[in-house]
């Protein structure tokens, strides 16, 4: 069972029944709604929370007023009430507050049920919202920063990129590339769909310091993935193996070997440059079929740059 989803589910249970106990404490008509605000006002990260707090806020308001207005034009009816909902849910899609049609309406419901809006009972309603939200944002605020989660899950990001160069730099030598799939490059994305998760979770979870290095380092990866699979592409659609392949195996592997967080890549680019300047030195090819492979072998070369110039320039943006 996941040890989240029981906390979550624990925490939701007692905040709704402290906001009911409050509510009932301090002798509020319906306190029960006030248990029922409240789960809706728990969200997954703070700043959800927040922001969730505020649109339903502004459409309470709202829907208070057109209420007023509706049920002083037509009384106390269903047909009342039908109209209150469709101007209210007009108002909160186009709005995008969509979220706070259903939990303000049943506020609207008792002033239905009671066939009034009585000041009194205008307060009731308005305090049953706020002990609701305040015990929702409240529940949330302890959330944090799950930087330790983040770190294991960039960690196997980082160690899938690993994987695929590894299996570039093999792949890349062998004339045969029939059973070369792209499972490794797939199980990345997962990855990276995991760690992209969690680093937004992190960041909506600190409302004052806003750190997008998380964020940052997951998008850096997502476009290096990209990369990866136009390299994977290319590397299947070469057919012989002129000499020229053995050195870009090489780099492949010297970029498995000096992977890691910190790396500005400086060192590599100056290698690649240095081939890119052997390369040019060679003999012209012999034959059409050896052109077309080195060509593609170039135009790796230069996929490979813009990996690593990703890297670096992430690395510089954050030093």
């Amino acid at each position: 069972m996941d040890k989240e989803k029981v906390i979550k589910s624990i925490k939701i249970a007692l905040a709704a029944v402290f906001a009911i106990t409050a509510a009932a404490e301090i002798g509020l008509k319906y306190s029960a709604t006030a248990g029922i605000i409240t789960v809706l006002s728990i969200q997954n990260t703070k700043r959800e929370t927040i922001k969730s707090a505020r649109n339903r806020t502004l459409a309470f308001v709202w829907a208070l007023i057109l209420a007023a207005g509706v049920f002083r034009l037509l009384g106390f009816t269903l047909i009342a009430f039908a109209g209150y909902l469709l101007l209210f849910a007009l108002l909160c899609l186009y709005a995008d507050w969509g979220e706070a049609i259903a939990m303000d309406s049943v506020l609207i419901t008792h002033f239905l049920s009671e066939k009034s809006m009585s000041a009194s009972l205008m307060m009731n309603e308005i305090a049953l919202f706020l002990i609701g939200t305040t015990v929702g944002v409240l529940v949330n605020m302890h959330l944090r920063k799950r930087g330790n989660v983040f770190q294991k899950l960039a960690d196997d990001v980082d160690h899938q990129i690993k994987g695929v160069l590894n299996r570039m730099s093999h792949w890349l030598l062998e004339e045969d590339k029939s059973k070369y799939g792209p499972e490794c490059l797939d199980q990345l994305q997962e990855s990276l769909k995991l760690a992209k998760a969690c680093a937004w979770n992190n960041y909506n979870n600190a409302l004052w310091k806003k750190d997008t290095y998380e964020v940052d380092y997951i998008q850096m990866r997502q476009q290096q993935s990209i990369v990866l699979k136009e390299i994977y592409e290319n590397i299947k659609s070469i057919t012989c193996l002129p000499r020229q392949a053995k050195q870009v195996a090489e780099l492949l592997e010297g970029i498995e070997r000096g992977y890691h967080r910190n790396n500005t890549v400086e060192g590599l680019l100056q290698e690649l440059d240095l081939l890119f300047q052997d390369l040019k030195g060679h003999e012209l090819p012999s034959d059409r079929e050896e052109f077309e492979a080195r060509a593609i072998l170039f135009y790796i070369l230069n996929q490979i740059k813009r990996l690593l110039m990703l890297k670096r320039d992430f690395v510089l943006s954050h030093s």
